[in-house]
């Protein structure tokens, strides 16, 4: 078993990641020894992750990362790096190595202020492990100040700091930055891929594995998400729903207000997982005493957080929105496959009956309109339009049609 075990339908990737692991391990080795370094590498100081939403991204780049800090003795008797048992890639894995930092967006982008403290660490040698990690989660939600401040570090890195950078294509990030990164592109793992997954990983059974896997069409969080979590499995119902519901304006509102209301009692969910048990780390470190009062000069740190949690929450939100829009243009799209008579696999079996009665009821001409209503939705809440306006818009345009 090896930290590349967990990855699904990378392999190609997987195996030139390993092959650089090892001549990274040879680097950090031939440098400990005071020995000249080996004449040709496959390791480089910068790495660019490119692929579709739910390809594994960050799950790679954290792989490559646990490699990178492997310290299973095997590596001295020609072992590949990357056991995925020892204290190096365990703590990798989980995201406590000390060595490995990670920044995600909170919020629609990513500020200078949430990257100072990281580029400033990535100038700095390692402090116990064999080298210094920058993941960067959504590399495309950087702004241009945040940017620009990657460049610098990315331009001149320490001798043992590597950046990992993801995002979902090489347009998503500055082209000065792109070119001083190798670039390495995943593929959408096949849903029989993603189902094996859920079987083997998740003890899901087969048939809800694979349902799970067809639904989200490869995309393996939500996948793992909508087989394991009833809720998850009832709001995209309500989703799938909708097309049914906006005969009349009075549905198309209760339709919009109802996706809303999915998405943010969803966000809410998965903030609660996160911000109590966030908080109380803080807390713990700052020294809070018993009965949870707080020492002077910490409330500056605990609003900063607080600040941190609501754009969070904000972007949650948002994000769990496109995700319901994302499952209804799936739907639109299964209904514009039976219109057309395409042999493509449907990923909405399960709302077969509905899907037959608006492709007979309806032409291909419009079910492409609401297609294209569904992504002007999408561009206004990128445009930060109020979401409930924007789906209300969206909905009226699918009862048109």
């Amino acid at each position: 078993m090896s930290v590349w075990d967990d990855l699904v339908g990378q392999e190609r990737v997987s195996e030139q990641l390993a092959a650089a692991a090892r001549d990274a391990d040879a680097l950090v080795t031939a440098a400990t020894a005071h020995e000249p370094p080996p004449e040709a590498s496959r390791m480089t100081h910068a790495w660019l992750f490119t692929g579709p939403p739910g390809a594994g991204r960050t799950q790679v780049a954290r792989a490559f990362a646990a490699a990178l800090q492997c310290v299973s003795p095997d590596r001295a008797l020609g072992g590949a790096p990357g056991c995925g048992f020892c204290d190096g890639c365990h703590t990798a894995l989980v995201g406590t190595h000390a060595d490995v930092s990670t920044v995600a967006a909170v919020g629609a982008q990513i500020l200078v202020d949430d990257m100072r403290d990281t580029v400033r660490k990535s100038f700095t040698s390692p402090a116990n492990g064999r080298w210094q990690v920058i993941l960067v989660e959504d590399a495309e939600r950087l702004n241009e100040k945040s940017a620009n401040a990657v460049l610098k570090a990315v331009e001149e890195p320490a001798p043992r700091t590597v950046w990992l950078l993801c995002a979902p294509s090489l347009e998503d990030v500055l082209p000065t930055i792109r070119s001083r990164c190798r670039h390495l592109n995943l593929s959408t793992p096949t849903v029989a891929a993603v189902a094996d997954m859920l079987v083997r990983r998740e003890g899901v059974e087969p048939d809800v594995a694979a349902a799970a896997a067809r639904a989200t069409q490869g995309h393996i969080e939500r996948a793992r998400r909508l087989a394991t979590d009833p809720a998850a499995r009832e709001r995209r119902a309500t989703v799938l729903k909708v097309p049914l519901r906006v005969a009349d304006v009075g549905g198309c509102l209760r339709a919009a207000q109802e996706l809303v209301d999915a998405a943010t009692e969803d966000a809410k969910q998965l903030a609660e997982e996160i911000d109590g048990k966030e908080t109380e780390e803080l807390k713990t470190a700052l020294g809070a005493v018993q009965g949870g009062r707080m020492p002077r000069g910490t409330a500056g740190v605990m609003k900063d957080l607080e600040d941190k949690q609501k754009r969070r929450r904000t972007r949650t939100q948002r994000d769990s929105l496109d995700l319901a829009l994302t499952d209804l243009t799936g739907f639109y799209r299964d209904v514009l496959a039976l219109q057309l008579g395409s042999r493509i696999a449907l990923a909405n079996t399960d709302a077969g009956e509905a899907l037959e009665r608006l492709a007979r009821d309806s032409s291909p001409e419009s079910t492409l309109r609401r297609i294209e209503a569904i992504a002007a939705c999408r561009d206004a809440l990128d445009r930060n339009v109020a979401p409930l306006l924007a789906v209300e818009a969206m909905t009226m345009a699918l009862r048109s049609g």
